[in-house]
């Protein structure tokens, strides 16, 4: 016959004990062996080892004699030379609180003055914060909140601002079943997959390399209509020959912890897209690469071996990357929530809306005005933190595989 199972009520007397000292092997079995003399139930543990120093909570049912309790539970903490608190009282299990989310800020370094005041906010903004997790100590320094309480729209909005006047970057996201949900991240590639801009390094070889990145420049910070600004910046590009290509692709380089990114994150499931208002025949051979799933960009004319000066087809513009990205989620099966975007440019700023999570990553100004999320450290993978993974995990995971 199956026995009833008991509940726990929100109101029931509770009891917290928590130990504190040298981390050390067999903490947690001798407690709960000591504890299981008792009639108690199990309603909470939370651990944490900081610097080798451990700290052991666990939400007990009261039993009948707590004193009891608390002279067994002191015994094995002195036989083990830890602290021990016994904190009795009703109703601490109770449930979370509703607006739930998840804060991640970045720095480099991280300030004491920022996470007091990013805390402060937090607090002014009815949230508390139930949890603080380390996700990465170098090379940049990564924490998590776990925050309950607030809002979390009202949180991001609030909360980027104190991170902008403290140096931090910083992103929020709400809690849910969604963040476990294979997902889709939407790249940009000039000055965000790549460093640098690939029609200025083609420019060179037609002797109007200062000129085009003039125009980039403008056409990047939204001062210029993309579509327009690009094809007057091709149109230098007459006669060009095709052979400039091999020799920009050869001398490319790939924004550092990017290739960690796409690696760890493709282990899990997630499937990449390059969106690029640059050219088809070296973003095509990218994708090759790096095992990219999607991509799309403008296709250079090329006729007896040399560039024309023309665009083949429509431009893909500002709207352009954002219609790819909806277009790639739903050839993928994966929500437009549950996707992230990535860019530095004006002509990126329609798809970091549309998608779940935008990423501003080392933006031009009005990108990061506008961005939900803003990148600043020159780290691509930082990206994968704002994700729920850590350094730890990422360096476990390259090890296990062998990876470099």
């Amino acid at each position: 016959m199956t026995q009833p199972v008991p509940t726990v009520h929100f109101t029931d007397p509770t009891v917290l004990v928590t130990l504190i000292g040298p981390d050390q092997s067999g903490v947690t079995t001798r407690l709960f062996d000591a504890v299981s003399t008792f009639d108690v139930e199990v309603v909470d543990i939370e651990q944490l080892v900081i610097r080798g120093q451990l700290v052991l909570s666990t939400l007990l049912t009261a039993p009948d004699d707590v004193d009891a309790l608390e002279r067994t539970v002191s015994t094995v903490a002195a036989e083990l030379g830890l602290s021990v608190t016994v904190e009795r009282g009703a109703g601490d299990n109770r449930p979370r609180r509703v607006g739930r989310a998840r804060v991640v800020v970045l720095g480099s370094p991280l300030s004491a003055a920022a996470v007091s005041a990013l805390a402060a906010r937090i607090k002014e903004l009815g949230g508390n914060i139930d949890r603080i997790i380390r996700m990465a100590r170098y090379p940049v320094t990564a924490i998590r909140l776990e925050v309950s309480g607030a809002d979390p729209d009202q949180l991001q909005a609030e909360l980027a601002a104190v991170a902008f006047d403290h140096g931090v970057d910083l992103a929020v996201q709400e809690n849910g079943i969604l963040q476990h949900a294979q997902r889709l991240v939407v790249m940009d590639v000039d000055s965000t997959l790549i460093q640098g801009e690939v029609i200025e390094m083609l420019a060179e070889h037609a002797g109007y390399a200062a000129e085009v990145a003039e125009v980039t420049e403008r056409a990047m910070r939204g001062e210029l209509d993309f579509a327009e600004s690009l094809h007057a910046r091709v149109a230098l590009l007459e006669g060009v020959p095709e052979s400039a290509l091999d020799d920009v692709y050869a001398s490319l380089v790939y924004t550092p912890g990017a290739r960690t990114m796409i690696r760890s994150l493709k282990r899990l499931g997630y499937r990449f897209a390059l969106v690029s208002g640059g050219f088809t025949q070296l973003i095509e051979r990218m994708a090759d690469e790096l095992g990219i799933d999607y991509f799309t960009a403008n296709e250079l004319e090329v006729v007896d071996g040399r560039l024309t000066g023309r665009i083949v087809g429509p431009v893909v513009d500002r709207v352009g990357k954002a219609e790819a990205l909806r277009r790639f989620a739903a050839d993928a099966g994966i929500t437009v929530k549950n996707t992230v975007a990535i860019g530095d440019g004006a002509n990126d700023l329609d798809m970091l809306a549309a998608s779940g999570l935008g990423v501003a990553f080392n933006a031009k100004p009005v990108v990061r005005d506008q961005a939900r999320t803003s990148v600043n450290v020159p780290y691509l993978d930082a990206i994968v933190y704002l994700l729920g993974i850590t350094r730890e995990e990422i360096e476990a995971a390259d090890d296990a595989d062998g990876a470099v």
